[in-house]
Order: C-alpha cells, then sequence, then structure tokens
C-alpha cells in the first residue's frame, strides 16, 4: 500500500482527515479490471455517463445477474480514488459481513453496497441500511437484482427511501455485444479473439458474462504457457 492511503472494505482511499472508526476484518479488494474504460457498455450508456459527471448522488442500480452492476460499483470506486476520495465497497452477498459494518461509513466519500437482495428480509440488516441512509450525505450507490419494490424487504421506510433514488437498470448484453466485449477484454489482455472464436465459447459454455471472463483469464494463462493463438481446437484442451 503506497503511504497515505488507507484501506476498508477492500476498497482504497486517500487518507481523510477523519481516521475510520471501523475497519473490515475481511479483505474485500476491488477487481483491477473493474474499470469504467473495461465496462463494456452494450444499452448501458446512460448509467456510466451519469455516475461520471453526477457526484454527490444517491443511486440505485438494478438488474439480472450477469449484467454488471457489482463491476459498475467498483468502477465508482476506483473513478472515485483517482479523484483523491475515500471510498467503501461492501458486497452484501460476503459471508461473515453484519449490520454493525456500515457504522462510522458516513464520513466516507462514496459508499457502494451491493447485491441488497441478499439480505432482504433480516430486519437488523434493514434497519441498519435505513439508519446509513438517513445518516450518509455523501454519494452512495446501491445494487439489487429488481428494483425496490421486488426485493423482498419488510422494512416499508427503507424501500421508501431506495425509491428515492436515482434509479438505472443494467439491460444484459445480446450475443452480438457479448462477443465484443471478450473481444475487448481480450486485446486488452494483448490476445486476438476472433468472430469464430467469440461464438464457439458463447454457443458451447456459459453465456453469462462473469464465467465468460473468467474463461477468458484461463484461456490467457494457457496461450501463455503453451505459446499458442486462440484457437477452437486449443480452446478445446484447455476448457
Amino acid at each position: 500500500m503506497q503511504a497515505g492511503t488507507i484501506r476498508a472494505a477492500g476498497c482504497i482511499g486517500k487518507r481523510s482527515d477523519i481516521m475510520l472508526r471501523t475497519q473490515l476484518p475481511l479483505n474485500i479488494r476491488l477487481r483491477d479490471t473493474a474499470t469504467f474504460d473495461n465496462f463494456y457498455l452494450g444499452q448501458n450508456h446512460l448509467v456510466t455517463t451519469y455516475l461520471k459527471t453526477e457526484p454527490n448522488r444517491r443511486v440505485y442500480l438494478w438488474g439480472q445477474s450477469g449484467t454488471g452492476k457489482s463491476h459498475v460499483l467498483q468502477a465508482a470506486c476506483h473513478q472515485a480514488n483517482l479523484l483523491g476520495n475515500t471510498t467503501v465497497y461492501v458486497p452484501l452477498k460476503q459471508q461473515g459481513l453484519g449490520p454493525d459494518i456500515l457504522e462510522g461509513l458516513e464520513t466516507i466519500n462514496l459508499v457502494c453496497i451491493d447485491d441488497i437482495d441478499a439480505i432482504a428480509g433480516q430486519s437488523a440488516w434493514e434497519e441498519a441500511l435505513f439508519h446509513f441512509y438517513n445518516k450518509t450525505q455523501q454519494q452512495f450507490l446501491i445494487a439489487g437484482n429488481s428494483i425496490p419494490d421486488g426485493l423482498d424487504l419488510k422494512l416499508p421506510d427503507l424501500i421508501s427511501r431506495l425509491n428515492a433514488c436515482v434509479r438505472f437498470q443494467l439491460v444484459a448484453l445480446n450475443d452480438d455485444e457479448k462477443r465484443s466485449a471478450l473481444q475487448q477484454r481480450a486485446k486488452a489482455r494483448g490476445l486476438i479473439l476472433s468472430k469464430e472464436v467469440g461464438d464457439f465459447l458463447l454457443h458451447h459454455y456459459s453465456r453469462d458474462m462473469p464465467t465468460l471472463f473468467t474463461m477468458l483469464e484461463r484461456l490467457d494463462q494457457a496461450s501463455l504457457v503453451a505459446k499458442r493463438k486462440l484457437t477452437i481446437p486449443f480452446i478445446k484442451t484447455v476448457l
């Protein structure tokens, strides 16, 4: 870690005048690849443009699994860090987290809370999120798999607060966009991924983007070791 920085919730931001009272016991780190530059937009131009240009807003993101919600939240943290702001990324589906993790985070410039659907129906968590929402005056991003009214939340006041956020739906990529996203990620790694290879991956393996990107990382490592290009026969031997 560089001098003059602090770590909270695995997100690294520059030191503020107020020392954090709470440090997370888990090492939750931002993915280096989770940036806005590395996010294939598809039909999601509006949300990324808004997050880049509208600071100090309360934003609720929703969409089905694999649409890039976690990527966007972490990208927002990366961007805020570059601007010298403190950030916290809290994935609620991470085991071992309790509601007390939110204590003191209202002093952070940007708080990103992922997977709110993971704690829906848990009264202690819902109360903690409601009170945190009321206390923080900073930028606050939260993501779930549906609109607030579609979650299994039991606290009406929390649902009301989430509905008051600026809301964006992340739209899943179609097959052409998924192939282009794979090609973009491959190019960033110094790989050439042809249309035929991209179609082969889409038609023979899992079609959700996190799994596809994980496969691409595996293929990248294998191609370096074998000194082979990404061809369909080579992919078959690896996967």
